[in-house]
């Protein structure tokens, strides 16, 4: 497993931007899937966004496809999701995953690191 640090939640009204980081631990960041899912209160953990391990390929969830970008810097060990016009249902912890998969899936048994999570709040 590795460690999974998000940063850059916060509070921002709609149609706002925010830029989500994740930094992991270890040496072996190029080889692992990379996943970003959220959980609304009351509702379960669902898939956001995930990118494959050189970047090549990356697949959205339909509420966020067209709005948010994931991307990552495997010289930094971080994958990032950046978020644009954001709407107050973006509203949401929003966790990091990392998964020794070939092949993406949205599902979170994928993924056997996460992290703790960051709070993104939107605002109408």
């Amino acid at each position: 497993q590795v460690q999974l640090v998000e940063s850059g939640g916060g509070l921002v009204q709609a149609g706002g931007s925010l830029r989500l980081s994740c930094a992991a631990s270890g040496r072996t960041f190029s080889s692992l899937v990379m996943a970003w899912f959220r959980q609304a209160p009351g509702k379960e953990r669902e898939f956001v966004a995930v990118i494959t391990r050189n970047g090549g390929s990356k697949y959205y969830a339909d509420s966020v496809k067209g709005r948010f970008t994931i991307s990552r810097d495997n010289a930094k060990n971080t994958v990032y999701l950046q978020m644009n016009s954001l709407k107050p249902e973006d509203t949401a912890v929003y966790y990091c995953a990392a998964g020794r998969l070939s092949i993406p899936t949205v599902r979170t048994s994928g993924y056997d690191s996460w992290g703790r999570g960051t709070q993104v709040t939107v605002s109408s």
